[in-house]
């Protein structure tokens, strides 16, 4: 009788066919066994850890869990909307960002530099509907993200200059700063901007609010004195809960709480859909916000490999980005990117794998559900204290040093890039940085065109390098090789370095070594092309020699071949210096013989 697997049901060894060896029970269960998973659902679920993990991934994740809450609520508060929406974020920015992202150990949440955006953005700050519009700008954001990542373009964020970037985020960190006076002294300071509400602030310091003052100044003083401590990474927690704690002491005095601002729920968002009507005003935001964003996670993807010794793909981590970002705002929650202090958090209480980053969003829900009433007893001042102190922290003079002594177009970008990042919306700052730095790269870059001579003798079999002549005489053969990116800014630089055509110079060659470009721009086949026509009239030749395929192919497209004539146009070989040969060859030639007519 056959079982209910279709077996034969029988444990008789006689029933093998004659003359095979009967299989270990585990030989027959295991290949079944692994069947039944597929092998790219073993790989993703191998990004968890295995049970040899499990505790102390769960140990990590309760401590970036529970520091997550008040960090949540403060860079709502940095970003100058509902502070419930930033711990939205962080909830679900960490829970997309650990199913999705590249990385494993990678943190995705709202960062500083983002939250900091986001407050200088007024359809969002200003929204009679905040949840619609930060819903907008996370998802506009997470489709960034997500099409670059689906591009493979992961390579992008190294075309973005260490001089912006250090410019912007030094900025960003004073900004923390500035941005946080408001909340610390309970005085609400006039200006059109952070600075000259810190110069309103300080010539009114018989305004403040000394009670919110104290609550801040303790924050920052049980941060510092508590890291010292076994406690660690839950210093931040625990300085907020006692800082916030001030206020019920009957003498003390009233501080502005979170409370005052919103009611936090003790429930989850429900899932809601974004304003398209807001989507052509929050696209230049949502680019920066994703630059930014990619930015911070790439320094996770380059610096902090996998359990398995590999580096992740940054274009696997711009996908899983752009992911948690759809997630944060289909639940109303900031736009998140790579957080390089969460994921130091994980990483340094122990996590051995993603399930570290999936316990402190499952730790965060809790929190939501369970200590609603009691996140809106949050003393405002606290959070304001716990952000200055992050500010300072993120300030680095000695980047701002070292890029401005690397030379005057680094220093140039920097400081324009810092100081429009202190007096301008950011998500424009970062992006005129963004093209201040390639323009002066374009200039510096086509004025580093230079053209040497190669003179060969008979002392040497190699040549030597000198100057170009400054004008060709008769029967001279000139050979020129370029230095340099040759693209169409260079064209006149490189057209000034030829040597002048007088009037006649009979049998006078030049013979330009072209080896290593892939590619001339339609500017520099016209400088070509003019070149070799004056030097016809003038009765001497121009040769072209070491051509790759791609440029051949543009000189035969364009017809440059046929001006400057096909049989003085020399291909490149595998061979090094067999072009230059025949080149020299075919000069040579056209020297020894008559003058064209």
């Amino acid at each position: 009788m056959s079982d209910a697997t279709g077996g034969t049901g029988s444990e008789d060894p006689a029933a093998e066919p004659e003359g095979t060896t009967p299989a270990a029970p585990e030989a027959r269960v295991e290949p079944a066994t692994r069947r039944r998973v597929p092998g790219w659902l073993r790989r993703y679920l191998a990004r968890f850890g295995t049970r040899c993990t499990v505790l102390a991934d769960a140990r990590a994740g309760l401590v970036l869990g529970v520091e997550s809450i008040p960090d949540g609520l403060a860079s709502g508060v940095l970003a100058g909307v509902n502070p419930v929406y930033g711990l939205y974020g962080y909830l679900f920015g960490t829970l997309g960002g650990a199913l999705a992202t590249g990385s494993v150990f990678m943190s995705v949440q709202a960062t500083g530099a983002m939250s900091v955006m986001i407050a200088d953005v007024p359809a969002v700050v200003g929204a009679d509907d905040q949840g619609v519009a930060i819903a907008t700008l996370a998802m506009l954001t997470g489709v960034v993200m997500l099409a670059l990542g689906l591009a493979n373009l992961g390579s992008l964020v190294r075309f973005i200059p260490t001089a912006v970037l250090v410019g912007f985020m030094n900025a960003v960190a004073v900004n923390i700063v500035l941005g946080q006076l408001t909340n610390l002294t309970g005085y609400d300071a006039e200006g059109a901007n952070r600075l000259t509400r810190t110069f309103d602030t300080v010539f009114h310091l018989t305004a403040l609010h000394w009670p919110s003052v104290i609550v801040g100044a303790i924050t920052v003083g049980v941060i510092l004195l508590l890291e010292r401590t076994f406690l660690g990474a839950l210093a931040m927690v625990v300085a907020v809960v006692v800082a916030s704690a001030l206020p019920l002491i009957p003498w003390f005095g009233e501080v502005a709480l979170v409370g005052d601002l919103t009611e936090v729920p003790n429930s989850l968002p429900l899932p809601g859909l974004p304003d398209l009507a807001l989507v052509l005003e929050l696209a230049v935001p949502a680019l920066s916000l994703a630059l930014v964003g990619l930015v911070q996670g790439a320094a996770i993807s380059s610096g902090i490999a996998n359990p398995d010794g590999r580096f992740p793909d940054a274009s696997a981590d711009f996908r899983g980005q752009g992911i948690a970002n759809l997630t944060s705002g289909l639940f109303q929650g900031l736009p998140v990117g790579g957080s390089m202090s969460a994921t130091a958090i994980v990483r340094s209480a122990g996590a051995r794998s993603a399930l570290g980053n999936l316990v402190a969003a499952v730790v965060m829900i809790i929190g939501i559900l369970t200590l609603g009433g009691l996140i809106g007893s949050v003393a405002m001042p606290a959070l304001a204290g716990l952000l200055i102190l992050v500010g300072v922290r993120t300030f680095k003079p000695h980047d701002l040093v070292m890029v401005w002594r690397t030379g005057p177009i680094q220093s140039s970008v920097v400081a324009v890039t810092f100081v429009l990042t202190l007096i301008v919306p950011l998500q424009y700052a970062v992006l005129v940085g963004v093209g201040l730095a390639v323009v002066l790269h374009v200039a510096r870059q086509s004025n580093r065109v230079v053209i040497r001579r190669w003179v060969y003798d008979d002392s040497s079999p190699h040549p030597a390098e000198t100057d170009p002549p400054a004008t060709l005489a008769p029967g001279e053969v000139v050979v020129l090789v370029p230095y340099g990116s040759l693209f169409f800014a260079a064209a006149p630089v490189f057209a000034r370095q030829l040597p002048e055509i007088p009037e006649r110079c009979d049998r006078a060659v030049v013979v330009l070594r072209m080896r290593g470009t892939d590619e001339l721009g339609s500017t520099f086949i016209r400088v070509v092309t003019d070149y070799a026509e004056r030097l016809r009239r003038a009765g001497g030749a121009l040769i072209l020699v070491g051509l790759g395929d791609r440029v051949m192919t543009q000189l035969d497209a364009t017809r440059a071949s046929v001006v400057i004539g096909r049989d003085r146009v020399f291909a490149a070989t595998p061979r090094i210096g067999d072009s230059l040969d025949a080149g020299l060859a075919a000069a040579r030639a056209f020297a020894a013989d008559a003058p064209e007519r």
